[in-house]
């Protein structure tokens, strides 16, 4: 039997978002959670309760840990998200809401 061979995948160039006024590089097709993974940021989110730091919890939609603000849009799951050149990713403080 032959090992696997690789995708051979060639993504397309990298773009720049920026995160709480950072820039950062994503990829065509990656999520605004995995974007932030490959900059070294793990998390972006603050509970409403304690200000405890939330980031990818489940990866997959299912929970709310990776809540962040997309171009003044709170309570975007980061994973499910797909990076697009220009967006204004911000940490989400609480509900994302003030007040």
């Amino acid at each position: 039997m032959n090992p696997p061979q690789p995708a051979r995948a060639h993504p397309g160039a990298p773009f720049a978002v920026t995160f709480d006024g950072r820039e950062i590089q994503a990829l065509p097709g990656q999520t605004i959670a995995a974007a932030l993974w490959a900059s070294g940021v793990t998390a972006w989110r603050t509970t409403r309760d304690g200000g405890r730091a939330r980031g990818v919890f489940c990866g997959i939609g299912v929970c709310f840990d990776c809540l962040v603000t997309v171009d003044g849009r709170p309570n975007q799951r980061a994973c499910l998200v797909t990076a697009v050149p220009g967006a204004d990713v911000r940490t989400q403080e609480g509900t994302g809401h003030d007040g």
